[in-house]
């Protein structure tokens, strides 16, 4: 038990032993410089030395660039690119799905392709139909209101702001004698007009061409995409005066009369309308005397 008290005297007075470090010019032996250290006192300052020296490592490389020179950490430049490359993948996808189903549409339109859309009435309304004296009819607070906002909004509405269709008038395409008239039974989606060849052919609205290429059955076409989702088709031109992407004006030469193409038996212009995807007739729109 002594030899241990003794031990840790001896231990103790060791770390406290002071030992003065001193500084000399070599020349002159002159002094300085001078310290007072102790082991415990200098193990002590090391020790701090080396924590505030791996803590402001550990910031340095936490929030600095330096970060990217560590193998296996990833560049916040690269996280950064990446993320925007999935949000353009993410609108690409979403752009080509969107551009296929519009290739689909022209497709239909150039094969005359409709779905048949018959759909049983009674079964429509039969779903609708319900008891008058399990409904409470009395208007409530906030359909009031909202009937005298819009009666006021009407009272001082100067502009006619709902579209009809059916009062849109179109430029004629070409001035001839129809020969065979909108039927939707035999699937003939147009009206066909019998005139010279070389005969020009006119755009019927101001819109852009979306398809002006030779197919084997129709000949030349041309496509013109009009507003509120319009298309007019016009089909076995001799020749085609503009080309996919150009801008046209209602009225301005497109194509000229021809008998291209198998499905046809002269001189003559296969013209067709489509509204949103389903074909219209062209004489409720166009007065083609």
């Amino acid at each position: 038990m002594a030899k241990k008290v003794k031990k840790r005297k001896a231990i103790k007075r060791k770390l406290l032993h002071k030992y003065r470090l001193v500084i000399l010019n070599e020349s002159t032996f002159e002094e300085k410089i001078s310290f007072k250290l102790s082991r415990l006192n200098v193990f002590v300052s090391g020790s701090l030395f080396i924590i505030g020296l791996i803590g402001f490592t550990i910031l340095l490389i936490a929030f600095t660039p330096l970060r990217e020179y560590i193998p296996g950490y990833s560049s916040t430049k690269l996280k950064r690119q990446a993320t925007e490359l999935t949000y353009k993948t993410d609108s690409l996808v979403n752009v080509l799905n969107y551009t296929n189903k519009y290739l689909d549409n022209i497709r239909k339109v150039l094969r005359g392709d409709i779905e048949n859309n018959e759909i049983n009435r009674d079964s429509l309304f039969e779903q609708f139909k319900l008891d008058p004296s399990s409904i409470d009819l009395h208007p409530i607070k906030e359909d009031s209101l909202l009937r005298a906002e819009v009666a006021l909004e009407d009272k001082y509405n100067l502009f006619e702001t709902n579209s009809d269709k059916s009062s849109l008038v179109l430029f004629p395409p070409l001035s001839g004698s129809i020969s065979d008239s909108f039927d939707r039974e035999k699937r003939h989606f147009a009206v066909d007009i019998v005139a010279p060849k070389d005969s020009p052919i006119k755009a019927v609205a101001s819109g852009i061409v979306i398809f002006a290429e030779w197919t084997a059955e129709t000949g030349y076409v041309i496509i013109l995409e009009h507003k509120d989702g319009l298309l007019s088709v016009y089909k076995h031109n001799g020749s085609l005066s503009k080309a996919q992407g150009d801008i046209v004006r209602a009225g301005e030469v497109i194509a000229s009369v021809g008998n291209t193409g198998e499905f046809t038996t002269g001189p003559h212009l296969h013209f067709e309308l489509w509204d949103n995807g389903n074909p219209v007739n062209p004489l409720d729109f166009i007065d083609f005397k």
